[in-house]
């Protein structure tokens, strides 16, 4: 799990330090620079998967032995906070082997390429790159590229593999509303493809089927009789929900009922990722549904998932979080003047613990207070 990151001169992340826990939700409003984070962490994901700088900000195309790429919005040209060449990231992480691990890394946005870069296991450096050290392929990051000792290799590659194993879930109802094509699926695809079949998958495991039907259940305002998964013609499959002995099928559901239902599954994936990131947790749900979506999220993050990062600009969102979820619940705001975001921990505002005992701090966000009070 990430648990601290520092990020310097990325878009309008001038400089932000952040301790993060299983569930982090971002909220703010639009432009305030919530999404720049988290393209912050496909920047990571990037490096984890060993590509050039270049590719990792401007995109490549998919080749005989990767997918395709999408680079991050405005390329390499807007990476830079107010045109700024040089953009730092640190990441400190544990690994599922309790190491502690330490990362930075400098790049040079107009260059794409690398400026400085070190890697510490248990604050023991593993290597350190200064400048010129990598002139042999500066456009990589040294992560991708450094021969280390066994032992501190698995160690490196782990953590890799957790830089790597991000799933950016963005549920599309009209991908949900198709025939899943396979019978069997481990992972759902980032807009919900194949969704039928991962819920196949979790329907043929009595365990999973049982704690995932008990939060459809939830959600859903009459009785639900349980999940189905109905075949095509074509051995290909269709979600489903019974309810009173009839099937409701995929395309008669509504929008915020198919959202939930990818978001519950993306929990119950036989393949789970490392990191989820859920962006606009609210989109589609009525206010009274999203408080059951806020306790998934909270229920979940941190088992087989380890981290979950969400966004929202709903005030509905935060009144059901409690005073000890707010140490990694984030405002994000951007200064007018300089165009910089801040992001500041919820336990950090000024006053919000008192006045949120005297009132409903949904309302204290719907009324720009929390803006105002940073």
């Amino acid at each position: 799990m990430i648990e601290h990151i520092e990020i310097e001169g990325f878009k309008s992340l001038e400089k932000v330090s952040l301790d993060l826990g299983a569930l982090n939700i971002f909220v703010g409003t639009n432009a305030s620079g919530k999404s720049n984070f988290l393209e912050a962490l496909r920047v990571l994901q990037g490096i984890g998967y060993g590509y050039t700088i270049d590719e990792i900000l401007n995109g490549k195309p998919k080749g005989a032995n990767s997918e395709a790429w999408e680079g991050i919005r405005g390329g390499s040209v807007y990476a830079g906070f107010l045109g700024r060449n040089t953009v730092t990231f640190r990441v400190k992480a544990s690994l599922p082997s309790e190491e502690r691990v330490h990362y930075e890394i400098s790049i040079s946005v107009k260059g794409c390429s690398v400026s400085t870069e070190t890697f510490s296991v248990n604050n023991a450096e593993a290597y350190n790159l200064p400048p010129g050290y990598l002139a042999k392929d500066r456009s990589r990051p040294g992560l991708a590229q450094v021969i280390l000792n066994h032992e501190t290799a698995d160690i490196l590659d782990s953590f890799r593999s957790r830089l790597i194993d991000v799933q950016t879930l963005e549920p599309s109802p009209s991908v949900q509303r198709a025939y899943s094509k396979g019978s069997v699926t481990f992972r759902m695809g980032d807009h919900g493809e194949n969704f039928a079949a991962l819920v196949k998958t979790i329907l043929n495991d009595d365990a999973l089927a049982s704690a995932y039907i008990s939060w459809l259940k939830e959600l859903t305002p009459t009785e639900l009789d349980s999940v189905e998964v109905l075949p095509g013609a074509a051995g290909d499959w269709m979600f489903a929900l019974r309810r009173n002995g009839r099937d409701y099928p995929a395309p008669v559901l509504s929008d915020g009922t198919l959202r939930f239902a990818a978001i519950a599954a993306a929990f119950f994936q036989t393949s789970l990722p490392g990191t989820l990131i859920l962006e606009e947790i609210e989109s589609g749900l009525h206010p009274t549904r999203l408080r059951l979506l806020v306790e998934l999220l909270k229920s979940q993050a941190g088992k087989g998932i380890s981290q979950v990062m969400a966004t929202s600009h709903s005030p509905y969102a935060i009144s059901w979080l409690k005073e000890e979820d707010y140490r990694t619940v984030f405002l994000c705001t951007k200064d007018d003047e300089t165009g910089a975001t801040s992001i500041t921990p919820f336990s950090s505002v000024p006053r919000l613990m008192e006045l949120a005992r005297k009132q409903p701090i949904a309302d204290l966000f719907a009324e720009g207070w929390l803006e105002s009070a940073i």
